[in-house]
């Protein structure tokens, strides 16, 4: 196979896997647990783990109606509740070893034994409760939906499974209800619906009840089986109170309490009037009723940055190494990378800083340094982060930062595209060849469509993680990197006057043409593609942080960083045309090289931020705009590629120096 053929081959692959890469995107990186040893260790955790939480979560509930005051009054209840803690028990002897197991079997213990002493209800719960978050948090359980639900989407669904049972209205008098028992579930029962968290309903209709005519409906997707539960956790709210709800949202209640779905679904009614006030409690019937508009409150990308942080640090302190590698990935990834441009605006230096302070506690979690160590550095991070949200907080509003920071976004992150597009369309207006200009054109339309079309896929559709993103445009800019070098030596290669007049005697018939020109689009799809989608998500970030004061001054810093490079683009296509095409040819190739070894270094840093290969740190500037970062790996990929750069000059060289004998006689 000729080189030609080689990246036209390699084109066509870059497309179907970016393709690949996005539709396969995985889940948000703190989504998931830690890796168990084996693949019997992962499938315990994730069969066993849910039914652990599933069983905890009725004795929480359950246990207060079964013992009053020392006294048994349900005995069926009760031995089921000594039933569900001895298989509590159980279970965890089957998860995976981590270090916390063991504290997690004497809690079950324990919490056996208080039921025998028929403790009161209230220690039993809380005793509970505390077990049921221990083993979410040790194994690192998913424990809220991907995304919120549409609630009013399942009401059909309900109607066809569980009004048999538990009635059109959720009050446990269906048609089949009469003589079963227990009697089906009545949503409407205020003391028992306080007790439940959304993820316990979640977890009943998922798992089932054993011993009871409450079957599981695992056979349903994940996203009806939570959006039932949210259903059935908002049916006993009439207009009122959900009126009453949405006002103490609007106000400001509950927003400390409930920022997130996964608080919004792990807390009950009960836990958040404790811990927030009755009006947190009737914002958030509200909330189950209308999750979307958990959106309109997200946490800021430096509040989840710290959040995830955190957690990391819980989790490394437990022993699960890779899953605080993963949470401290999510913390750069989905959180401060969102800002940053903003940041830049504002305060570069500590923009600098704060990436050195990520990258260190990813390598000191990856070298396994003592806990202590890492949450030294974890908190010097935090005050960074502290340092980074006073900063925004006092440009936040300012029309100015706007402007600045959404026209150094599209210069910072189109500057190299255009580059590409000019020269390549620069290209082939010096040799003629005008028609070429329809695959230049294909490439970057078709990137243009199908960025837009990734952000719409990540922004309704599915949940494009962090790690996804930076995987894509890592892989597509070391792929832009090899067709640039391609490229870049073709053209070098007809820099002389008599390599180009053979080749136009070559090409009377077009096909090797042909053949370059679709590699030259594929080249023009990759430069546009990788830096787009990542553009977009910053701009809708940015959006957010403006506030609608300063909207307008987004949009005129989008519009003045495009002219900007319009004019570039234009003045390397006026100015090209008057140059001799030897040196044209010549510089043109070494502009394209040099492209080459940024989109190397910024491919390498893309896939070490999203956790594909390690970075090691070392002392060295940082200029991201010309892909240069302090780490070994990146330094070297670049290395490699001025060394392959230099080859095919010396190449070049030595087979021009061949050949002008022969075309001189």
């Amino acid at each position: 196979m000729d080189l030609a053929r080689a990246v036209e081959a390699l084109q066509r692959f870059a497309l179907a896997g970016v393709t690949a890469l996005l539709l396969c995107a995985p889940a948000g990186a703190g989504a998931s647990g830690p890796p168990a040893s084996g693949a019997r260790a992962e499938s315990a955790q994730a069969e066993s783990g849910p039914t652990i939480v599933h069983l905890l979560d009725y004795v929480a509930v359950d246990y207060p109606a079964t013992v009053r005051e020392g006294r048994v009054v349900d005995e069926a209840e009760y031995r089921e509740q000594l039933e569900f803690v001895g298989q509590v028990a159980r279970l965890l002897r089957a998860m995976p070893a981590v270090a916390e197991r063991e504290r997690l079997l004497q809690q079950a213990a324990q919490l056996g034994r208080r039921i025998e002493a028929r403790a009161p209800a209230e220690e039993v719960s809380r005793a509970a409760d505390t077990l049921r978050w221990d083993v979410v948090k040790v194994y690192g359980l998913t424990v809220a939906p991907q995304r919120a639900p549409n609630v009013q989407a399942v009401a059909a669904l309900y109607q066809a499974q569980c009004a048999a049972c538990h009635g059109a209205e959720g009050r446990g008098d269906g048609p089949a209800a009469a003589g079963m028992e227990p009697a089906p579930a009545n949503f409407h029962d205020p003391e028992r619906m306080r007790s439940r968290s959304v993820y316990g309903l979640y977890n009943t209709i998922t798992l089932g009840v054993a011993d009871t005519p409450m079957p599981g409906f695992k056979q349903l997707t994940e996203d009806d089986r939570w959006a039932l539960a949210f259903l059935v956790a908002s049916m006993r709210h009439d207009a009122a109170a959900l009126a009453a709800g949405e006002a103490a949202w609007r106000e400001g209640q509950g927003r400390r309490t409930l920022g997130s779905l996964r608080e919004l679904v792990t807390l009950s009614p009960a836990e958040v009037a404790a811990q927030a006030g009755d009006r947190a409690a009737a914002a958030q019937a509200w909330l189950v009723a209308h999750p979307q508009a958990l959106d309109e409150g997200r946490p800021s990308p430096l509040a989840f940055a710290r959040a995830q942080l955190r957690e990391g640090l819980e989790r490394y302190r437990t022993g699960d190494k890779e899953g605080a590698r993963q949470l401290a990935i999510s913390a750069y990834l989905e959180g401060f990378e969102l800002v940053e441009n903003s940041l830049d605006a504002v305060d570069g230096a500590l923009r600098l800083e704060i990436e050195r302070e990520m990258m260190a506690v990813r390598q000191a979690i990856g070298e396994g340094r003592r806990a202590d160590d890492v949450a030294q550095r974890v908190a010097r991070l935090e005050a960074l982060l502290d340092r980074a949200d006073a900063a925004l907080a006092e440009e936040s509003l300012s029309p100015t930062a706007a402007f600045v920071s959404a026209l150094l976004i599209l210069l910072r992150e189109g500057l190299e595209a255009i580059l590409v597009l000019a020269a390549i369309v620069a290209f082939v207006r010096k040799t003629g060849r005008r028609e070429a200009i329809a695959y230049v054109h294909v490439g970057w339309i078709g990137a243009v469509v199908l960025g837009f079309a990734t952000w719409a896929l990540a922004r309704y559709v599915v949940d494009i993680s962090g790690a996804s993103r930076e995987l894509t445009e890592g892989v597509t800019a070391l792929l832009a990197a090899a067709m640039l070098l391609y490229v870049g030596y073709w053209l070098h290669s007809k820099s002389h006057a008599q390599a180009w007049q053979r080749f136009i005697r070559e090409q009377v018939g077009g096909a090797l043409a042909r053949r370059t020109w679709w590699a030259m689009a594929g080249v023009s799809f990759l430069a546009v593609y990788r830096e787009l989608f990542e553009v977009l998500l910053f701009y809708q970030s940015l959006w957010g942080q403006a506030g609608a004061g300063a909207h307008t001054a987004v949009l005129g810093g989008m519009a003045t960083a495009a002219a900007v490079l319009a004019v570039l683009a234009w003045a390397i296509l006026k100015y090209s045309v008057r140059l001799p095409l030897g040196p044209f040819f010549s510089a043109t190739s070494w502009l394209l090289a040099a492209l080459a070894v940024v989109f190397a270094g910024n491919g390498i840093a893309a896939l070490q931020e999203a956790g594909v290969l390690e970075a090691t740190a070392m002392r060295f500037v940082s200029v991201p705009v010309l892909g240069l970062h302090p780490t070994v790996e990146g330094v070297a990929a670049q290395a490699a590629t001025l060394a392959l750069v230099l080859a095919g000059l010396w190449v070049g060289h030595a087979r021009a120096r061949r050949e002008a004998p022969a075309a001189a006689g």
